[in-house]
């Protein structure tokens, strides 16, 4: 048993917890990380944003070479490789990841390698991976940065005849020649897309009556429209799932909903459970500590990161709202710059996050992406809005490249012209946002905006046109 004491504690080595334990340190800090994951890296290196979007980068590939004809071209017999897609996935994120594990082992924090639990507002117990050595830690602030696990949602018979996480994917070298995905959020989206583009027959099955819940309705119906279109996807939305069956001779399994009243079924070779993540709060011992947690296991946080304890942060997906990995770190910055602040070590401002620049994207095809306000919140918080939007079908660079599915949409206030916030439904979405990203930033009116030269033909250039229309 050793014990020691620190004036900073991150629980977590992902981007939140990493986030927090740099800034901290440069700020004089004697500062703890403690991380018990298998390997070190966090969520978005080794399971989230960077292996899945290299998954999708060869899928996006391969769609390109299916389509081949439609360009002049022929790729004559064109082959999948699951397992050199793979394969190519693991050698860029273990070079990413030994990145990451270097920064967190160069010596400017401890590392312990293990879990932690409070045992109260001030003190911790982590319980080393290797050899189950305790570490008795106290510590005058601290922040949760713990992640978030795969939602365990109640099927019944879901369990019993197996089905795949993002993760199984994620590691998947052979692919099933059917799947149904459930769920309709960024990571069920993605997947859907990823076997789709692998010329794999998919059923998507959302619970609520639209794809990405929470965002605006024409955003959602674009992207279903344009996803119905492929001829081997499957989308039905506002459903109430029942019950899963396994087929004992073929080993094929049957997701059986109901759907405007009437019983439906499908079935497929594999079941991607994709009805997203839940905090990962559960065993780090919140009570003790006097942690504050919703219904749903996330740390309540105020907008300096403090949790319920004064003197404890949180950041990432275990406290939300956002689970947006640039958000995370944002996030992690600021509770190690408030935690300075309080033991003395600054002598700044204390700082808040602001989330109306709050950026989201999902790489399916097509692309989403939107920043700012949706419509629903600009109404819920009075704010009087205009809206324009443009078609991708009817726009020269994206005819030229025959991605003609989508919208983009502007949004502006009706008596000072500023942006509000936009969406995109189509080609390079998660890179057109930027634009807009940055023109709010600056607060930037429409009339503005439409003063900022755009090149002839360029994707960009298609935001000219909702903003002219909003011009005041």
């Amino acid at each position: 048993m050793t014990k020691s004491t620190y004036d900073f504690v991150v629980l977590g080595g992902g981007s939140a917890g990493y986030a927090a334990a740099r800034t901290a340190h440069e700020h004089g800090m004697k500062t703890a990380v403690i991380d018990g994951a298998d390997e070190l890296g966090g969520l978005c290196i080794l399971r989230g944003c960077m292996p899945s979007k290299t998954l999708i980068e060869s899928a996006n590939r391969f769609r390109s070479m299916r389509r081949a004809k439609e360009f002049g071209l022929r790729a004559e017999n064109p082959a999948v490789k699951t397992d050199e897609i793979i394969e190519r996935k693991r050698k860029l994120i273990s070079e990413f990841a030994e990145y990451r594990q270097e920064q967190l082992k160069d010596g400017r924090f401890d590392l312990i390698r293990g879990t932690a639990i409070f045992t109260g507002p001030n003190s911790l117990v982590a319980t080393a991976k290797d050899d189950g050595e305790e570490h008795h830690l106290e510590f005058r602030s601290a922040i949760v940065a713990t992640g978030s696990v795969v939602s365990k949602i109640p099927i019944t018979g879901l369990k019993e005849a197996g089905y795949w996480t993002s993760d199984d994917v994620l590691e998947a070298e052979e692919l099933p020649d059917s799947i149904i995905v459930l769920g309709g959020g960024a990571i069920a989206l993605e997947m859907a897309c990823y076997f789709e583009g692998l010329g794999r027959e998919v059923t998507l099955i959302q619970r609520s009556d639209q794809l990405l819940s929470g965002s605006d309705r024409d955003v959602a119906k674009a992207l279903e429209s344009a996803m119905m279109e492929k001829e081997n996807l499957a989308v039905h939305v506002g459903t109430h799932l029942t019950h899963v069956t396994k087929h004992a001779e073929t080993g094929r399994k049957t997701v059986h909903f109901e759907k405007g009243g009437e019983a439906l079924s499908v079935e497929a070779d594999q079941i991607l459970e994709a009805l997203g993540r839940s905090p990962n709060s559960a065993f780090i011992g919140a009570d003790a500590a006097g942690i504050e947690l919703d219904d749903s296991g996330k740390i309540s946080c105020a907008p300096d990161q403090r949790t319920s304890v004064p003197h404890i942060f949180a950041g990432g997906d275990v406290c939300g709202p956002h689970e947006i990995v640039h958000i995370a770190i944002e996030q992690g910055e600021i509770a190690a710059h408030n935690a300075a602040v309080d033991l003395g070590f600054l002598s700044e401002p204390k700082k808040e996050i602001d989330y109306r620049l709050k950026l989201y994207g999902i790489f399916s095809d097509p692309e989403v992406a939107m920043v700012g306000m949706s419509e629903a919140e600009a109404k819920e918080a009075g704010i009087p809005f205009a809206t324009d939007t443009y078609p991708f079908d009817d726009h020269g660079k994206s005819m030229v490249m025959g991605e003609t599915h989508g919208f983009v949409k502007m949004m502006a206030h009706t008596e000072t012209g500023e942006i509000l916030g936009a969406s995109v439904v189509g080609p390079h979405a998660v890179d057109l946002i930027h634009e807009i990203v940055v023109a709010m930033h600056f607060r930037c009116t429409t009339n503005e905006f439409i003063k900022i030269p755009h090149y002839h033909p360029t994707l960009s250039e298609i935001w000219t046109y909702p903003a002219e229309e909003l011009s005041i």
